[in-house]
């Protein structure tokens, strides 16, 4: 179906009057995006709202029951000791970080996570966290002085507000935005891009757009993480995502395969790289 201007504009505003989104501060692109995809094959407004809704609750479900960004800035502001080593720091971080299981995970050997990517990577000087969510709040971990400049991408405007006073508080620039990536591909130059958890996420929402947008991004090594195991932990993902990855492989780019913990990263390298 063919929609105007003005039905675009009532159908975002119908779809953020819920109350569940209506806090959230969702990109507009994200769900304009989704009502031009979905309006290729949906006949009429009640089946596009509700093809639109469904997607779009498939992008946010994991993070629906954000933990309350303004008092955590205020407990930001009054930690004393704000070094990358401080056990005040980590706690902090440490708290963030068990909110969402995907961040949880990593929660017990974090140390030993970054350590063995970055053997494989290097230590990055430019990183692109894509559809980030709150994994920014694990740099203190990472091992990574604060020169490092640490681009984080989001669709939720709160979050973006909270990496960003965090990144400040910690001597950090303050990179992190609120972009739809797949929409609108970062064009920076990065040694590394982190695109954690969110590739099967992606085919859900756009069947097949992993391709363009890896192609798209100007990272030296793009390190692509998916989880071994389903959340039930009963059932083997790892040849469902090789096979995502060799599907979506960008042309003459090449991979290599690491297992760190529960999760099986795929670092895909640009031609002569």
């Amino acid at each position: 179906m063919n929609l105007t201007e003005i039905e675009i504009q009532e159908t975002i505003e119908r779809i953020l009057s819920a109350p569940k989104y209506r806090d959230l501060g969702l990109n507009t692109h994200t769900i304009t995006q989704l009502i031009h995809q979905e309006a290729l094959n949906q006949p009429s407004q009640k089946g596009l709202l509700k093809s639109v809704r469904r997607k779009l609750h498939n992008i946010v479900a994991p993070y629906l029951g954000e933990p309350d960004y303004e008092k955590l800035i205020e407990q930001l502001s009054e930690l004393q000791d704000t070094s990358l080593e401080s056990k005040e720091v980590r706690s902090f971080c440490q708290n963030i970080l068990s909110q969402h299981a995907s961040t949880a995970e990593r929660l017990p050997n974090l140390d030993v996570f970054y350590n063995q990517l970055f053997q494989k990577t290097g230590k990055p000087n430019t990183i692109l966290d894509l559809a980030c969510g709150l994994h920014p709040i694990g740099f203190p971990f990472m091992g990574l002085p604060l020169s490092t400049r640490y681009y984080a991408y989001d669709i939720i405007q709160p979050r973006i507000d909270f990496i960003n006073t965090f990144f400040i508080k910690l001597g950090l620039a303050p990179l992190a935005e609120n972009r739809d990536i797949l929409v609108s591909p970062p064009s920076i130059h990065a040694d590394l891009g982190l695109f954690f958890k969110e590739a099967h996420r992606f085919e859900k929402r756009t069947p097949g757009c992993n391709r363009s947008f890896w192609a798209h991004l100007d990272v030296d090594i793009l390190a692509v993480s998916l989880p071994v195991v389903d959340l039930s932990g009963k059932h083997n993902l790892t040849d469902r995502h090789r096979r995502l990855i060799q599907e979506n492989l960008p042309q003459n780019h090449g991979v290599f395969e690491m297992l760190i913990e529960n999760e099986i990263i795929f670092l895909i390298s640009q031609p002569g790289k």
